[in-house]
């Protein structure tokens, strides 16, 4: 199983939005190819950290792909996918960028290193840190 991290501006959709839903939602609007690649690769089932860029920049819950890759409904552009996410479980408390970049086992991770790489994947070491700094199970 593969792990992913997936951005949203909080002010947009934020991982509250994604647990009100209580369904699936496109993760529709990403127009950076290496992200469309990511979410090419995605297997339903597999999770994602939902981290809240802009505002607060922390991990804050997980997400669940609830739907293969399919076209993005926001552009006649047939080159834009997405696929659906369904939220998961919140994390106990927020992990926050500042966090991992100080954290000796996070070094190499793609967040400290291209932090505006919006769908990214996370190593399974990278998954297990997180979730225990964010108090939930991996």
């Amino acid at each position: 199983m593969a792990y992913w991290l997936i951005k949203s501006e909080p002010d947009v959709w934020s991982f509250q939005d994604q647990v009100d839903k209580g369904a699936p939602e496109e993760w529709h609007g990403v127009r950076n190819y290496a992200a469309r690649n990511h979410m090419r690769a995605m297997k339903v089932g597999e999770k994602a950290f939902f981290y809240h860029s802009n505002q607060g920049k922390e991990i804050v819950g997980i997400a669940k792909v609830a739907a293969l890759v399919h076209p993005d409904s926001t552009t006649d552009d047939p080159r834009w996918e997405c696929v659906d996410f369904i939220a998961d479980k919140p994390f106990k408390r927020p992990v926050t960028l500042e966090e991992i970049k100080v954290h000796p086992n996070l070094q190499d991770m793609i967040l400290v290193n291209n932090s505006r790489l919006s769908v990214q994947p996370v190593t399974e070491r990278e998954w297990k840190i997180i979730c225990e700094l964010g108090g939930v199970k991996p």
